[in-house]
């Protein structure tokens, strides 16, 4: 008899993903696979072409070569919100907030969908008393409870990100992208923003870009290394930081950063 664990198809697999604008490569040749309920890093230097893979993934882009598959289904070529349906979700480097509207609400157009409720001008969203509650739960996850009913555009940075983080995981995707999470923040907020993060993603398969390397290696299971659009090293945070084209690219700054 076969093992079910063993038998899953990846979370999330890229083979030979290429990307060409012209003749210009952007990525060559990403091959990865990242497994069911793992966390993996994704870093490289300015350049290396970590938002256009993020793009190919999560449909932003098609590949020129190869493919993205999503527990074994071929996503390659979909459209976003198809991707999304198929259960990935992505947050982005620029705030993607309903700014007018209030924090709960912007949760809960997060949840709706995955909830079953689809578009209905008749259906009063106030005796959505399940989405109701589970969005509710969430805030508290968050630590926004108190924020509740205040506009998002009143959330300072770090709250804003965090409510970002809050929609990104509404909706119930079993793989969540994040694009530099904590860009921006103190340590202090940091810190507490990586606690958060380790948190809602529990179970939940993880792929970040990241460039605080403290993050990186307090977070991540695995490390994926991108430098001039080739994956350089996939390895675990040890492995990664011992290795010597890691530190050629990065010119020492994993042993710098890292503490």
């Amino acid at each position: 008899m076969k093992n079910n664990a063993t038998s899953a198809p990846p979370a999330l697999e890229l083979r030979h993903v290429g990307k060409s604008f012209g003749r210009t490569q952007i990525i060559r040749g990403v091959s990865l696979s990242v497994k069911q309920g793992e966390r993996v890093a994704l870093i490289g230097p300015n350049g290396a072409g970590k938002s256009t893979l993020f793009h190919l993934i999560s449909g932003g882009a098609s590949p020129t070569t190869g493919e993205v598959l999503l527990h074994g289904e071929r996503i390659s070529g979909k459209r976003p919100f198809e991707i999304n349906r198929l259960g990935l979700a992505r947050s982005f480097q620029v705030s993607s907030l309903f700014t007018r509207v209030s924090v709960f609400e912007n949760l809960r157009c997060g949840m709706l969908w995955s909830q079953g409720y689809r578009y209905a001008f008749w259906r009063l969203l106030r005796h959505a008393h399940d989405v109701n509650a589970r969005v509710d739960e969430l805030l508290d996850a968050l630590g926004l409870a108190h924020r509740r009913n205040d506009l998002a555009s009143q959330l300072s940075y770090a709250e804003q990100r965090a409510l970002e983080i809050g929609i990104t995981v509404a909706g119930g995707a079993r793989v969540i992208l994040l694009d530099e999470p904590t860009a921006g923040m103190s340590r202090s907020e940091t810190a507490h923003f990586t606690g958060l993060i380790r948190r809602l993603t529990q179970g939940r398969t993880l792929l970040t870009v990241e460039h605080d390397m403290s993050v990186v290696f307090s977070l991540a299971d695995r490390i994926a290394v991108l430098d001039q659009g080739e994956l350089i090293a996939f390895d675990t945070p040890r492995k990664v930081r011992a290795n010597p084209r890691v530190q050629q690219a990065y010119l020492g700054s994993l042993d710098m950063e890292e503490r």
